[in-house]
C-alpha cells in the first residue's frame, strides 16, 4: 500500500457556444482585433445594466442535465470582487451561495466523480505580455463577458491520470451537447486542479494548492504528478504545506509559486443587484432534457448492438459527434458498418489528420465514400486501385466513379490478360523465379509487387497470386 495518496478537484471553465456575450450583445467571436468587440457593459463602464442571455442558460441547463444535476429551482447572481487589469469593474458577475445546479456525477472508468455545483458566469478579458520583456502589459477586452460555466468537481479524483480521464469524458460530452468548441487553443476550455496528499487511510484532506496555466489535458497530468511528487517530498522532509496558487511551467515542468491562495470571503460575494433571479419549474428542466439527445457512450454502446461493431472501432468512431455522425451518414446510404469503418478509421482518418482538416469539411463526402467501397465490393476496382481513388478524392473533390472512368482504373477480369501479365514478369525476372524455385519464399512477394505495378493495381492480388503460383508450380 502507499504511504501517501493524492486528492484532487477539478475547476473546469468552458466558454458557451452563443453568438453574443453574457450580459451585453457584443460578438464572442474569436480572432477579432483587440477591443474591438466590447461595448460599456463589458467594458465595465458605471451606471450601465446587464442583460441576461437566454440561450447561455439554455446550454448551461442542457449540460447539468446531461451531467446527472439537481437543477435548482431558484438560482441568483452574485458580484465577486478582486481586481485584475483585464477585469474594468473590478468585481465578476458569477453565482456563489444559489448556483444553477448541483450534486451531479460523472461516470469515470466505472468510478463516480461527484460533481459539486455548476455555474453561470462571465469570463475576463485577456493580459498579452510584450515578448521583448517591457515593462507593460497590453489588454484585450474582447473576451471580457463572455459566457462562461465552471463545473467544480468534489475531491473524489485519486491521480493525475484520472484526472485527465475525467477531463476527456467531459469534453466528448459538453461537443456532443454542442454547447461549446472546447478549443483549448482559443480558451474555450479551461482547467484549475486543487491537489493535496495525505496519509493512506486519513480522512482530512490535507492541504490544499491551486494550480494553474496548464493549457492541455496532457499538461494538467504532467503537472498534477509533478504536484503530488512535491508535497509528499515536503512532508517526508518534515517541511509545512502552505494554501496557494501555483503556475504550470511548461518549460521546466515544474509548478512554481504565484501567490497565497485567497479565502472565499476575500471576494467579498454579494448578490449582484441588477440582475433577477432565474427561476425554473418544471416543464422547464423537462424541456430541456428532451434537448440532451444521445451521450457518446449511449451512442457507443448503441453502435456495438446495432452494427456489430467491436468496442474499441465503436469508441474510436463515437469520439466525436463529427466522426459518428459521418459515420452513420454513410450507413444509411448503404454502406456495410464495417467497411465504412474501416476505411473512415483507417485512410479517410490519415488524409484528415495531414492535411489538417475535420471531418466535417471532408471532401470525400459520406456518399463518395459509400460509392468507393461499393466499387470494391462489386469487384470493379481493387483495394490498392480505391487507396489511390480516394486520394484523387480528397485533393480534387472529384466522384470515384468519374475517378475511376478517367483513369481507366477497372479491375482487370479476363483470364487471358491476366495469364499473359504473368507470363510476362516470369520472363522480365527470371533471377526472382529462380530464388523462389530454390525456397525463398520473399521472391513470391516480390513478383506479386511486379505485376501490381505493371498493372497500377487493377488486378485483384489474391487472384495475381494464384496465377502466378499456377505458372511457377508447373512442371516443365
Amino acid at each position: 500500500m502507499e504511504e501517501y495518496e493524492t486528492v484532487i478537484g477539478l475547476e473546469v471553465h468552458v466558454e458557451l457556444l452563443t453568438d453574443s456575450k453574457m450580459f451585453c450583445g457584443c460578438s464572442t467571436k474569436f480572432g477579432a482585433s483587440p477591443n474591438s468587440q466590447i461595448c460599456p457593459v463589458c467594458a465595465g463602464f458605471p451606471g450601465t445594466l446587464p442583460v441576461i442571455n437566454k440561450r447561455a442558460v439554455e446550454l448551461a441547463l442542457k449540460t447539468a442535465v446531461a451531467l446527472n444535476c439537481k437543477i435548482s429551482h431558484f438560482s441568483r447572481f452574485a458580484r465577486k470582487h478582486y481586481f485584475y487589469p483585464d477585469l474594468p469593474k473590478n468585481y465578476q458577475i458569477s453565482q456563489y451561495e444559489e448556483p444553477l445546479a448541483t450534486e451531479g456525477v460523472l461516470l469515470v472508468d466505472n468510478r463516480s466523480i461527484r460533481i459539486r455545483r455548476i455555474h453561470l458566469e462571465e469570463d475576463a478579458g485577456k493580459l498579452i505580455h510584450p515578448e521583448d520583456n517591457s515593462r507593460f502589459s497590453l489588454v484585450d477586452l474582447n473576451r471580457s463577458g463572455v459566457p462562461l460555466i465552471e463545473i467544480v468537481t468534489e475531491p473524489d479524483i485519486r491521480s493525475a491520470l484520472e484526472a485527465e480521464k475525467f477531463l476527456t469524458v467531459l469534453k466528448r460530452i459538453l461537443e456532443y451537447l454542442e454547447v461549446s468548441d472546447c478549443n483549448m487553443e482559443e480558451g474555450s476550455l479551461r482547467c484549475d486542479a486543487n491537489i493535496s496528499v495525505r496519509r493512506t487511510g486519513d480522512k482530512d484532506l490535507g492541504v490544499k494548492v491551486e494550480i494553474k496555466n496548464m493549457n492541455s489535458f496532457k499538461a494538467v497530468r504532467k503537472a498534477l504528478e509533478y504536484e503530488a511528487r512535491r508535497q509528499i517530498a515536503c512532508l517526508k522532509e518534515g517541511q509545512t504545506l502552505r494554501q496557494e496558487t501555483r503556475l504550470w511551467n511548461e518549460d521546466l515542468q515544474i509548478t512554481e509559486e504565484m501567490r497565497r491562495k485567497e479565502e472565499t470571503q476575500d471576494y467579498r460575494y454579494f448578490p449582484e443587484p441588477d440582475l433577477p433571479p432565474l427561476i425554473f419549474d418544471n416543464k422547464i428542466v423537462e424541456e430541456i432534457n428532451t434537448q440532451v439527445g444521445e451521450l457518446p457512450f449511449q451512442r457507443k454502446d448503441r453502435f456495438i448492438k446495432e452494427y456489430i461493431l467491436s468496442e474499441y472501432d465503436a469508441g474510436v468512431l463515437t469520439s466525436k459527434k463529427d466522426i459518428a455522425d459521418y459515420f452513420e451518414r454513410c450507413v444509411e446510404k448503404g454502406g456495410k458498418p464495417k467497411m465504412v469503418a474501416n476505411w473512415l478509421m483507417g485512410d479517410l482518418t490519415a488524409l484528415l489528420k495531414s492535411a489538417k482538416k475535420d471531418i466535417s469539411v471532408s471532401p470525400v463526402t459520406p456518399e463518395y465514400l459509400v460509392q468507393l467501397i461499393s466499387m470494391i465490393e462489386d469487384g470493379k476496382i481493387t483495394g490498392a486501385a480505391a487507396k489511390s481513388v480516394l486520394q484523387e478524392c480528397f485533393n480534387t473533390g472529384m466522384p470515384p466513379e468519374k475517378i475511376v472512368s478517367e483513369r481507366n482504373l477497372l479491375q482487370i477480369e479476363d483470364d487471358e490478360t491476366v495469364s499473359n501479365i504473368v507470363k510476362e514478369v516470369i520472363t522480365e525476372n527470371t533471377g526472382a523465379v529462380n530464388d523462389y524455385k530454390s525456397g525463398k519464399e520473399e521472391a513470391l512477394s516480390f513478383l506479386i509487387g511486379q505485376i501490381m505495378r505493371k498493372t497500377k493495381g487493377k488486378i485483384n492480388p489474391s487472384k495475381v497470386k494464384n496465377k502466378l503460383l499456377e505458372y511457377l508450380n508447373k512442371k516443365e
